[in-house]
């Protein structure tokens, strides 16, 4: 057993305060949220029931994922129509260029704030 996987491995949470397992060995019955939503579900309020954790050898620090019962979840609340609505005008704002103010089809990078004709422009006027 290497060393890392003794860091990572208590499943009494003696060590960390809650259960604690390596990477992909988790026990059946828990989820992560992502893999809750995948499911159709959403934890629903429930205290974290474990984590699984990772080192990472290149940044020396470790990754850490909760973990949530299954059983507890509760089904994702439906889109209604206003919610629709509100991610089709939060989407729109992400694609119009406050420059040129055209809805170019994409959303903008938020690095640069502009669209990529109002870069160009700026770069051949740069130059």
């Amino acid at each position: 057993m290497s060393a890392a996987f003794g860091k990572c491995y208590d499943p009494t949470g003696a060590l960390h305060g809650i259960p604690t397992y390596p990477w992909r060995l988790a026990p059946d019955g828990l989820a992560t949220r992502r893999q809750l939503r995948a499911m159709g579900l959403r934890p629903g309020g429930q205290p974290i029931a474990a984590q699984v954790m990772r080192v990472n050898r290149r940044a020396g620090g470790v990754l850490v994922g909760y973990l949530y019962r299954v059983d507890l979840a509760k089904p994702v609340r439906p889109m209604t129509s206003r919610k629709w609505g509100a991610l089709a005008l939060a989407m729109l704002a992400r694609r119009t260029c406050p420059r040129c103010e055209l809805d170019v089809g994409y959303c903008i990078p938020r690095s640069y704030g502009i669209c990529g004709v109002c870069i160009a422009t700026e770069e051949q006027r740069a130059a």
